[in-house]
């Protein structure tokens, strides 16, 4: 793939940033909004545990010096359940105790500050060609969604899914099997306080037409289950 094609891959993907340094924090989201469809920022490690709990990002980027945690610790915390998620590790230090700690952890990339945007860009193509490899179709009832074009496929017919359905139908299935509430799901899309119950009802309405009936149930009164 060339260098457009593999960014391009990030279109529809969320990274987290977490950098205490604030001039650099801020000049690096700006980079990284270019390419992301969004970006979650973090000044330290526990606020960067937290974000990825919420947001489940498709790409970490993580200073290792951060105060509260560091980034080689928040990569362990992610690596409990998450084996394959692209992240980049930045630092200052070319210490070997640095460098051995990060590829036990499987880091995709590891930028040594001061770096330029060229550097930069080559850690997303190196992720964004992670990603190609281990996103795959997922079976969901009678067909299979790819999380890459958000398409679900029904022998030879492919059903694009929207934005939100994409979204919402991803949340389930990294809950897959267990039940979702119609809170988490309206925090997680819209980020409301106040539940907005028939935006959710309408939106796994509009999504069982497209993937099938029978796959995501309800579990009355609380919210949904997604069985794969």
């Amino acid at each position: 793939m060339q260098r457009v094609e593999l960014l391009n891959l990030l279109s529809n993907k969320k990274v987290l940033y977490a950098e205490d340094e604030f001039n650099l924090q801020s000049n690096v989201a700006e980079i990284l909004e270019l390419f992301f469809d969004e970006v979650i920022v973090a000044s330290d490690g526990e606020e960067a545990i937290d974000a990825y709990d919420v947001h489940h990002p498709d790409v970490l980027i993580l200073d290792i010096c951060m105060p509260k945690l560091d980034g080689l610790e928040v990569v362990k915390y992610i690596r409990k359940n998450n084996k394959k998620v692209p992240i980049v590790l930045l630092s200052a230090h070319t210490e070997e105790m640095y460098l051995w700690r990060a590829v036990e952890k499987r880091i995709c990339k590891y930028l040594k500050k001061p770096f330029n945007k060229e550097l930069l860009l080559k850690a997303l193509e190196a992720c964004s060609m992670e990603l190609a490899d281990y996103v795959v179709d997922i079976c969901i009832g009678k067909g299979s969604y790819n999380q890459c074009n958000k398409i679900f496929s029904v022998g030879n017919a492919n059903i694009q899914l929207s934005k939100t359905e994409s979204n919402l139908l991803e949340y389930l299935i990294l809950r897959a099997s267990k039940t979702v509430s119609f809170d988490d799901i309206s925090e997680h899309l819209w980020g409301y306080e106040v539940l907005n119950k028939e935006a959710v009802k309408s939106l796994i309405k509009g999504i069982r037409r497209k993937i099938g009936k029978e796959t995501i149930k309800n579990v009355y009164g609380i919210g949904y289950i997604l069985e794969l």
